[in-house]
């Protein structure tokens, strides 16, 4: 019946969740002896007791991207031939291009899906998710992939204190498929001001400025951050869209069961979680 066929409504569901962290270790002992730190002042700051680093000769994103990228398609039974579209997050491409997508998906032998890198840095994931659930709402794709991959520690100053104690290296990957049940991904609010970009960058590696030997000496190729500006942004944004999408969908407190916040920084997460009314126990919290 064509009627109903167009009254239904598709929604796009997360139906398989799968990740992978590198062995190796980085704590913050070991930390303290690179660089001018301590445990308890990353800890009374940040949160972070510990990032998995990825070593060896040659390994990328695209490694971890792939690691992340079979056991979903083991977890949900997927036939890679059978994947439509894979978008891999990432600010930590292999390389320029090709996109680390295309690099995952020979990797997996997925060969009848379209890929392609979605860099936004630390939105990255969110944003591909929702690009993502419109391509299966539309109703044109059924198995999409969205994969986060990032070796960070590629781009990571270890003798830049105020940095370095912030990032690891690590993928995961989700599988959307549509529903016409009444769950998925129902609602996002996103909202970017480009004003970020002069207290969150990289200075040197781009179209304005390529390596040269002088941006490699002057170690222009790792992230350069304004803790204090992006922290202050950080903590009344994210504050702020999670109450206005509670007051969109006349949501209290009380009806949420998680919060899953960006592992940036532990006060972040607390002061959002307080501003949404929620107790810690409501909060996923693995940034430690």
């Amino acid at each position: 019946n064509k009627k109903t066929k167009f009254m239904t409504k598709l929604r796009a569901a997360i139906t398989g969740v799968a990740g992978y962290a590198p062995d190796y270790i980085l704590n913050n002992e070991e930390l303290s002896r690179m660089v001018d730190t301590t445990d308890e002042w990353i800890m009374t700051r940040i949160g972070i007791r510990e990032r998995h680093i990825l070593k060896g000769e040659g390994l990328a994103s695209s490694d971890m991207g792939t690691e992340a990228v079979k056991l979903l398609l083991a977890k949900t039974n997927t036939n890679p031939e059978d994947v439509d579209l894979v978008i891999c997050a990432t600010v930590t491409p292999d390389m320029m291009f090709p996109a680390t997508a295309n690099i995952i998906s020979d990797k997996c032998g997925i060969t009848n899906a379209f890929s392609y890198d979605m860099n936004a840095a630390c939105s990255s994931f969110l944003y591909a998710l929702t690009v993502a659930q419109k391509f299966v709402e539309s109703g044109t794709h059924k198995k999409v992939i969205i994969v986060g991959a990032d070796k960070m520690s590629s781009i990571v100053d270890y003798s830049d204190r105020a940095v370095c104690p912030l990032f690891g290296d690590a993928a995961a990957a989700v599988m959307l498929e549509p529903t016409t049940e009444d769950f998925g991904v129902v609602d996002s609010i996103f909202r970017t001001n480009g004003v970020g970009r002069h207290h969150l960058y990289m200075k040197a590696g781009g179209s304005q400025r390529p390596a040269t030997h002088e941006t490699v000496e002057n170690r222009e190729h790792f992230i350069f951050q304004d803790g204090q500006t992006v922290f202050k942004w950080a903590v009344s944004k994210m504050a702020d869209v999670s109450v206005e999408m509670m007051e969109k969908h006349n949501l209290k407190s009380e009806d949420l069961a998680w919060l899953v916040p960006h592992q940036a920084n532990m006060r972040i997460i607390d002061a959002v979680a307080n501003r949404m009314g929620l107790e810690k126990e409501k909060v996923m919290i693995n940034i430690d």
